[in-house]
């Protein structure tokens, strides 16, 4: 029989290539022994068991050659069913190459899989349980150490040291083995370049001066924004100025108190299309509660601000109280995207009630584009009376907190233009539920 050969490993820098394909083929090649011989190979390098075979560049290649009636192989062998298989996998593909009149042979059935055998199909689960289980283990296993390093020895854990800072080394490294192979351990430390510029915008908001202004004056100044200050990192970054955002990222990062910070955010995994798991999944970065951050217990690297100072300008962020001391609700912020140039709309209050406008792009930090858009304003009550209607309609009845609760743990957001509202996912803009007409009055 003629073989094609299918073998994986997750990552570059942390496996030898070379060690990882020889062993998984040595495993393939003893299992067909006397009964062919591998003609073509397939081996993926850098991509999780957890990626569906059409996004793995060698398992596409390979499930595409199939349909192929000159393909050069009759049958495939696996090198390790866990390493090429995660969950369902296998399952979902057993049925496409027996379509095809190809064998799978694995490893741990020491030969080829029967879709028949009661006892080859009870094998199969215990291996989709087996290799989830290795997944989650070792997630946990890392998460807790690394809980563990940022609080108790406030390790800095990799990743970009935020603006303000540079990474230094801070002597050997803490595993003996890693230490001995040259490793150093690094540490954040003031960069001469850029720290009085965050240590003058902590100064600048404690007078209570407006983000805005504090980024229209870095902008006069021509001051380089973060991403154009490092633009090795941040070549994927077109915008080479300050943005409100980019001035209240610093504000709200406690890692200028000289604490170490782990776990601000996260990696979800979200269907690409949920009425079709099998086309896998993208993964898609969010940011934690403040709950779930972990913060070093004592201070690791020299601090930009004092903590007394860092707490007094949330407080000047945070509070934003009317004129007559109350403060303002929007129960929709974060919910609410344009459907014009797709950004978050902000929180407005206007004419003594809550709304949302966008401005497109627009801040009072740089010079208006006359080419832009009008704004575009919408309000609380008519869009909560839209969503009412519409989970009304599907038979839920909810009151304001639970229909907003349930927005919120879908991932969904309500989607505006001047004509309509469109209730969708976060991750794009694909209509869910039919648009409805809003009301031409506005404010």
């Amino acid at each position: 029989m003629r073989f094609a050969f299918y073998g994986r490993m997750s990552t570059k820098d942390h496996q030898n290539h070379q060690t990882s394909y020889l062993w998984q083929h040595d495993n393939a090649s003893e299992l067909i022994t006397g009964h062919g011989q591998i003609v073509a190979e397939f081996f993926d390098v850098g991509y999780s068991r957890r990626l569906p075979w059409s996004q793995r560049p060698k398992a596409r290649e390979l499930l595409a050659s199939l349909a192929d009636p000159n393909r050069p192989f009759d049958a495939l062998v696996i090198g390790e069913c866990e390493r090429a298989f995660y969950a369902n996998q296998f399952s979902d593909l057993a049925p496409v190459f027996a379509h095809y009149g190809v064998q799978v042979w694995l490893p741990e059935l020491c030969g080829p899989y029967d879709p028949g055998s009661p006892v080859h199909n009870l094998a199969i689960l215990q291996l989709s349980a087996q290799s989830r289980r290795e997944v989650l283990r070792s997630r946990f296993r890392t998460t807790a150490a690394m809980r563990a390093q940022a609080r108790e020895q406030g390790r800095y854990l990799g990743g970009r040291p935020p603006y303000g800072y540079r990474l230094t080394e801070a002597g050997p490294h803490p595993n003996r083995a890693d230490a001995r192979r040259g490793r150093r351990r690094l540490r954040l430390d003031p960069d001469p370049g850029t720290a009085l510029v965050v240590t003058w915008i902590f100064t600048q908001r404690l007078t209570g001066r407006s983000i805005a202004g504090i980024a229209r004056e870095l902008n006069d100044n021509r001051v380089p924004c973060p991403s154009d200050e490092d633009r090795e990192r941040n070549g994927h970054r077109t915008n080479q100025t300050w943005s409100l955002r980019s001035v209240a990222a610093i504000l709200e990062n406690p890692r200028y108190t000289g604490h170490e910070v782990w776990n601000r955010q996260r990696t979800d995994r979200e269907p690409i299309d949920p009425a079709a798991p099998s086309r896998g999944y993208r993964q898609v970065q969010r940011w934690n509660p403040s709950s779930d951050w972990v913060i070093s217990a004592r201070v690791v690297h020299p601090p930009l601000v004092s903590e007394q100072d860092f707490v007094a300008v949330q407080a000047i962020r945070s509070s934003r109280p009317a004129a007559d001391g109350s403060q303002r609700l929007y129960l929709l912020a974060g919910l609410m995207r344009c459907g014009l140039c797709g950004r978050r709309m902000d929180a407005h209050w206007v004419n003594n009630r809550p709304g949302y406008r966008c401005r497109h792009g627009y801040t009072s930090a740089k010079p208006a584009d006359t080419a832009r858009p009008g704004n575009l304003y919408v309000r609380e009550d008519e869009t909560l009376a839209y969503l009412n209607g519409q989970f009304a309609r599907l038979g839920a009845d909810l009151n304001q907190h639970s229909l907003i609760k349930q927005l919120r743990d879908h991932g969904m957001m309500i989607i505006c233009d001047d004509d309509s509202w469109i209730l969708g996912p976060e991750a794009d803009a694909t209509p869910q539920i039919p648009s409805q007409r809003r009301p031409d009055q506005l404010f």
